[in-house]
């Protein structure tokens, strides 16, 4: 029954997400959540991972998911509900796209497709930065000053800057690893 549950399940993450892995996002993180299957903080720290790791990010967190919950074949599971929508959807767009990409209808919900997308990363990355800066969510000026806040809000920000630079993004992924396993062995993160 889990198979069936996990393949369905990012089967329709996959089916009624536009935009990639990240406006994938809080779909996974509802459904995930929903199902009891992990906790907001192991998705964040998936994500984490899952950013450091070879391969798309929707395909490496319902590969994760799906192991965690059902071994190899829940994984298999996972991993095929969340491709086969995208590679469906392609096949039929693909040959429709250059037909009809001149149309008003088209070109329009193109254009609100991509505020869409833009707001759904807005929204996860808003509803993981608690669990990012304070640690068991709980949001109070005394957290404000530990080591581990402030460690995440100097690798964020260091991150962010380098990030608007145009640093390369594998640079920017080795570098807060290192910083961070250096906070991790200064503060006992």
């Amino acid at each position: 029954m889990i198979y069936l549950e996990l393949f369905y399940t990012f089967f329709t993450i996959g089916l009624f997400t536009f935009g990639g892995g990240y406006a994938m996002l809080p779909l996974i993180q509802q459904k995930v959540l929903e199902n009891g299957w992990l906790s907001l903080e192991e998705i964040v720290d998936f994500v984490a991972v899952s950013e450091s790791t070879p391969g798309p990010f929707a395909v490496n967190i319902a590969t994760y998911v799906g192991t965690e919950t059902g071994g190899i074949f829940g994984a298999i599971c996972a991993t095929l509900g969340v491709v086969l929508p995208s590679f469906i959807v392609i096949l039929i767009v693909a040959k429709c796209y250059i037909r009809f990409k001149q149309s008003k209808l088209v070109s329009g919900a193109m254009f609100s497709l991509r505020a869409t997308v833009v707001g759904l990363m807005a929204g996860a990355l808003f509803g993981m930065l608690p669990t990012v800066f304070f640690h068991e969510m709980k949001i109070a000026w005394k957290n404000v000053l530990t080591p581990e806040f402030l460690c995440s809000l100097g690798i964020f920000g260091t991150m962010l800057v380098l990030a608007l630079k145009k640093v390369s993004p594998i640079i920017l992924i080795i570098a807060s690893a290192v910083v961070g396993i250096g906070c991790g062995l200064i503060f006992h993160l």
